[in-house]
Order: C-alpha cells, then structure tokens, then sequence
C-alpha cells in the first residue's frame, strides 16, 4: 500500500506539532559527538546509535505499561515504491533517510517536511547487484555520507543537500568497471574448457551498507563480488533465472577503504581476499563443527587456481563496529567467489566469511575469526557485529559478538578474537555444511540465514541481544548444462528455495554470560530487518507482512502492532523532541524476499 502521492507531515499538523527552528543541522555533529554517542540520549546519529553498534535506546517513556498508545504521528513517502533498508538518523531536530537507489533526504524531524533532497544519478552501465536498497548515511564534519548502489561515495552539505565531492569506489580500470562483474571467456585460463561452452552471466557491484565516520576518515566497502551469476546462457539444462556458481575466474576481490573526509581521497584499502587466501585447509569450523571437505583434491588443485584470490569476492555488508581505545574497526565479509562452487577456489578462501579487526588508522589485519573456512552456502557475515562486555570465569572480558547466518550467536574475545562462547541454536539446523548433490540436498539455515543483515540490538544492562531471524531452508544442487556440438558441457552449482513452510523468530539471548535463549517468539513471516530495543523494556521489530510490533522485552509477550501497508523490513530507531519520545522505521517492504513494496518513512508517538 501506498499513501496518496507525498503525502507527507499531515499526521504532525493534526497533532499540533511545531516546525524546525534554529540551524538544527549536522554542522554540530562532530568527531567528539560521535564518540560520545552513547551519552546522546535525544539524537540517533550514527547507524548503529553508538560506535559499538548495540543499537539500544536509553529512552523510557514509551513502556509496556502505555504502548498500546502509540499512534502514527507523521508519514514521508519518498515517491519510490521499492526495498527499503534506511536506518534514519536524527541529530538536532533533522531526520536524514536514504531511499532505494541512494538518494538522500533531511525532513524536520518534528513534522516529516521535506528541507532538502538529493537524487542520485547511477553511473552509466549500471547492473544492481542484489537490489536498489540502501541502508542508511553517516553524519561528520557538516556533511552527510552515503555510499551507493552504484559503488560511489558522496558527501553531502547537511544544511543542503548540495554534493561536496563524490569519489568512484571501484577502479574503472577493474574487471568490474562500470558496476558490473563479468563471467567472460577473456577471463579464463587457456585450458578452460568454459572457452567453448558459450555460457556467460554477470553480477552487479556497488555498496549497501552506511559509512562509518571515525575522526576525519569515512569508511566504506563494496559488494555483489561474491553474490554468484545470473547466466545468460539459452542452452538445455541453463537454470536460468536462479543464482549459481561456475567453477572459473570472474570478479574481484571486496575490500573495504577509508577516506578523508574533506576531499574524499582514499588513505587505506584492506581488500578481503589476498595471496595465501588458502591458509590452513581446516577440516572443521574453528569451534570444531566438521566440513566435510576433499581437503587432498583441494591441494591438488592449489597450484592450478593460485591465483583464485584475485577473484575471490568477499563483499562487504554490514556497518563496521570501533572500539577507540583499541584504535579498531571490526568488519563482516561475505562469502567468496563463485558462489557454491568450490572447485576453482581450493584453500580456507582468507578473510571470506569471517570477522576481521583492523587497525583503524593504516587498515592493517589485527585478528580474524573465520566462521566459515571454504564456504560453499553463502552464509557471509552479514548482520552488523556488536561490541560489548562478557563476563568469562567471573572476569569481564571486552567483547564482541556477531548474529550469524549459521543460527548461533558468537561471542568473542575482541582484544584477540578469540572465541569465548557461542549461543544455543536460535533457528532449525539441518544438514549444516553437507555438500550439494544432483538430486538436491535441503539445508537450514538456507542461504538467507538464520540472521541475514538484519542488524541486532544489545542491552547492557543484562547482557541480552534481540535477534530477529529466519528459517527459510534452501535445496543445494549441482548440475551440468550438456554438452552441444563445440560447446563443453559446463558444472555449476545452485542454491535454491526449498518448498517447505518457513517462519520468523524472535530471541533474546544471553551473550555476555552463558549463550542460553531467554525467550523466543515464532512469527508468521521469515524476520528480516532488524530490532530495537529501549530501556523502556520494548522489543520493536517489523514483518512483511506490514505488521510493525512491540513486544515486552521480559517476556517476549507481542503487546502492541501498526500495519504500515508495506513490508517493514528496515531497522527501528528510537529518538527524542521537545521532550517526547518517538519510533521512526521505514515500510518499503522486500522485493528479493517478496514482500509487499511501498515508500514510507512513520514516525510514531505517544497519543495526547
């Protein structure tokens, strides 16, 4: 559902809400605010509320006890229906939220009219990777940043809108020049028996996720080069219209890169696969969960595919977390390239699927954890990682933790990366790192996860992260397009959705202390967006079905729901005005899920 075209602030005029006076822009929000985020209880100006990404709001107004009060008090449409990510940000009275396709919009945060408005123009030859989504801006040194659908970086003049540079993320010298990563024969080695086989396919490359803004350094990444092929070929046996991997060369490696915030000039590059990506050929998760993989034929192959890395994909998705007295950025990297096929990629595929630390200032490796050595189900890193304290044989230990696709939450020493514990399942497991087969073999969690993006949210005063989840099991396949007169017969593999009932859930899980489930809820819908928790003692968490709700963060009790007419698959956020407490979230539903389309941003209140 849409609401008529721009309707926009009607819901604030009813309630007699005032206008943005002053400057109000976030000219103030500088590198000492950011790091004090934590403390600004009225404003929510860094994607993740604070530097640790704990995303948990210290406002108390809105309780259990009067949610069932709670109204819409405005309405922004953005005049385009599509996957809507955002995570508004608030400073001083301005709301600013991105829209499918990156473009930017500051609205009164008391009213939702519009102040200014950027509309992003996609670069020549663009292909979109995985969808128009973006996730979110980042405020700093009177601008706001975004990084887009394109992979570009732009800075914005808060008080504005107008561009202050805008800087190409990829080389457009690389393989992926213009947004795209080619699977072509002008890639393969000479003996490639793909020269003949005619089958081409091609993945978009740009960013999704919000920059990170750390003193006078922007920090963002790219993704889409590991999301697999979409093949082009016409060919008996082509699973076309589904995403597969093609044991071959293609792509890139992912990287994430810091920049100057002034000019936009790159100071650091960590790139996400690098020579010696094979690493130790491990036979077992580092928590000892076996692989079952042909660790001889993989280093038989070693010398044939040493230069796998060079196309080893490793996109990067969520938001990083910063720990300033460790000087460190904590970052996700997603799964490597291709996609499900393994063959051509023999070794651990370093640092895919894994949580990295770098030093913020040089972007040098400081640790990793890879969850997932040689993955071959597409479960990246991709939920923004949490930092917070455990407490381990009665000690505190500074931590961080990450919700992962694989269904457990893992907890982390961050100092080391060490890992001190990890949760109880919170979604089905079945078949967990089995190999595909011809006839098809049903995993969960699917390839969606467990948690996909979904950001979590972490209260410190008990030691609980919310997770919103999904159980959506994929059948896992290999096949072979045939052979037909020159053409070679070409292997790929394929991850598909599995015909079974699928469902959402929603757990608070101990992750400071033991890993154990406190409580969970089964929702109708697979959970994809993220939660938000407030002192208050609410859970607000969205399905697709439209349904924004609360729940008692005690007991998991639903208490309270609000049909926004579209998916609410974005993250909520919570922020203060004259007083009042307010829950913004955006309602555009899902299009790579399924889910309902719409262009809302609502703001919610409690009724006078």
């Amino acid at each position: 559902m849409t609401f008529p075209k721009r309707m926009i602030a009607w819901l604030g005029a009813l309630v007699g809400v005032v206008v943005l006076t002053g400057n109000g822009f976030a000219e103030t929000v500088t590198a000492a605010r950011l790091q004090a985020a934590t403390t600004d209880n009225e404003n929510w100006i860094l994607p993740g509320r604070d530097y640790a990404n704990q995303r948990f709001s210290p406002l108390a107004q809105i309780t259990p006890a009067n949610v069932k009060k709670l109204v819409p008090k405005w309405i922004y449409q953005t005049g385009i229906a599509g996957t809507f990510q955002t995570t508004p940000l608030v400073a001083d009275g301005v709301m600013y939220v991105t829209t499918p396709f990156s473009n930017v919009a500051a609205l009164d945060a008391r009213t939702g009219r519009e102040i200014w408005r950027y509309d992003h123009k996609l670069a020549p030859g663009y292909k979109l990777c995985c969808g128009p989504a973006n996730r979110g801006a980042a405020l700093g040194d009177g601008a706001v940043l975004v990084a887009t659908v394109d992979a570009h970086l732009v800075a914005l003049d808060a008080s504005s809108g107008k561009v202050r540079w805008d800087v190409a993320l990829v080389d457009s010298a690389a393989p992926d020049a213009g947004g795209k990563s080619e699977d072509k024969t002008s890639s393969l080695g000479a003996d490639d028996v793909r020269l003949k086989a005619n089958v081409q396919g091609q993945t978009g490359v740009g960013s999704a996720a919000a920059p990170l803004v750390v003193g006078d350094l922007v920090i963002a990444g790219i993704n889409g080069v590991g999301y697999g092929l979409h093949l082009d070929s016409n060919r008996p046996g082509s699973p076309l219209g589904t995403v597969v991997g093609v044991s071959g060369r293609f792509g890139r490696p992912g990287f994430i890169a810091a920049f100057d915030i002034k000019t936009g000039k790159r100071v650091w590059q960590f790139d996400t696969t690098q020579a010696g990506w094979e690493g130790q050929y491990a036979s077992t998760t580092p928590d000892g969960v076996p692989l079952h993989r042909d660790i001889d034929a993989e280093r038989a192959a070693a010398t044939k595919f040493s230069d796998a890395w060079r196309y080893g994909g490793g996109s990067s998705w969520p938001t990083p977390a910063y720990d300033p007295a460790l000087g460190l950025i904590y970052i996700g990297v997603g799964n490597p390239s291709p996609q499900a096929s393994g063959e051509t990629r023999p070794g651990d595929n370093l640092y895919t699927v894994s949580l990295v630390a770098l030093d913020v200032h040089t972007g040098k490796r400081v640790w990793h954890y890879q969850l997932v050595p040689h993955d071959v189900w597409g479960y990246d890193v991709a939920s923004p990682p949490v930092l917070f304290d455990a407490t381990v044989d009665g000690k505190s230990v500074p931590a961080i933790g990450h919700a992962s696709k694989l269904g457990w939450y893992y907890t982390l020493d961050r100092r080391d990366g060490r890992l001190l514990f990890k949760s109880e399942p919170f979604v089905p497991q079945q078949n967990l790192f089995a190999r595909a087969t011809e006839d098809g073999l049903v995993v969960a969690p699917g390839v969606g996860g467990g948690a996909n993006w979904s950001p979590t949210s972490f209260d410190a005063t008990n030691g609980i992260a919310y997770v919103a989840a999904m159980h959506m099991p994929s059948l896992y396949k290999i096949g072979v397009i045939p052979a037909t007169g020159e053409k070679a017969a070409v292997e790929f593999a394929t991850i598909e959705p599995e015909k079974v009932p699928q469902w959402g859930t929603l757990t608070a899980i101990d992750v400071a202390k033991t890993g154990k489930i406190v409580w969970q809820r089964k929702t109708e819908q697979p959970l994809i967006g993220g939660v938000l928790a407030t002192a208050g003692g609410l859970v607000f968490s969205g399905e697709g079905n439209g349904d924004f709700s609360a729940y008692d963060a005690k007991s998991g009790d639903h208490l309270w729901s609000f049909n926004c007419g579209a998916g609410v698959n974005a993250p909520p956020i919570a922020f203060q005005i004259d007083g009042r407490e307010y829950v913004a979230v955006a309602a555009g539903g899902s299009q790579i899920w399924g889910f309902p389309q719409g262009d809302a941003v609502i703001v919610f209140g409690l009724s006078e």
